[in-house]
């Protein structure tokens, strides 16, 4: 079994502590980041009562990171994020981000493995190459998230089309009237 398939059991005690039971050591904070890191599977668990407890120590991590050094969300963006809790779109967006960082982290493998076979490239041809790619990964780069966003857009805009028209074919089948006169 690789490390992918086996789930790695962390117990957090009353005290705050977390344990990894794997190997039988106290951990902290910084040690689960680094799981996570590894992309090793693990799940953290209260040790009294066996709540699932890995979506907040996720959280406590993403607050020292945002906390430490230069934060990846702006107060606009966390501020837009609390606006979608309790709205009608709240599961949707959910999806929307996770597919959204998927295809950004998508992106980024996809740029590792071609600068992997730059640096593999043999003497001064290879070191040429190499050069070149690199200054040349701001414009693509810049290129790239332009596309992305107005992808993202595009399919966020769809989503928000297809509710409305499941939300008119809805409300119609129960006898109301459309909103105006356009909807008819």
């Amino acid at each position: 079994m690789g490390k992918q398939d086996q789930l790695r059991l962390i117990k957090k005690y009353p005290n705050r502590r977390l344990y990894d039971t794997k190997t039988s050591t106290y951990i902290t904070l910084a040690d689960v980041k680094q799981l996570v890191l590894s992309q090793e599977s693990f799940s953290v668990v209260d040790a009294k009562t066996s709540e699932d407890l890995t979506r907040n120590i996720l959280l406590q991590i993403i607050l020292e990171e945002e906390s430490a050094g230069v934060p990846i969300f702006s107060t606009q963006v966390l501020a837009n994020v609390i606006r979608f809790y309790g709205n009608a779109m709240q599961g949707m967006m959910g999806t929307y981000l996770e597919k959204n960082i998927q295809a950004f982290t998508d992106i980024q493998n996809k740029m590792q493995e071609q600068s992997q076979a730059f640096v593999s490239g043999k003497g001064a041809a290879g070191q040429e190459a190499w050069t070149q790619f690199m200054a040349g990964q701001a414009p693509v780069m810049q290129t790239l998230m332009s596309n992305y966003i107005d992808q993202s857009k595009k399919v966020f805009m769809q989503m928000e089309d297809q509710m409305q028209n499941n939300a008119k074919a809805m409300m119609s089948g129960f006898g109301f009237p459309p909103a105006n006169k356009k909807d008819q």
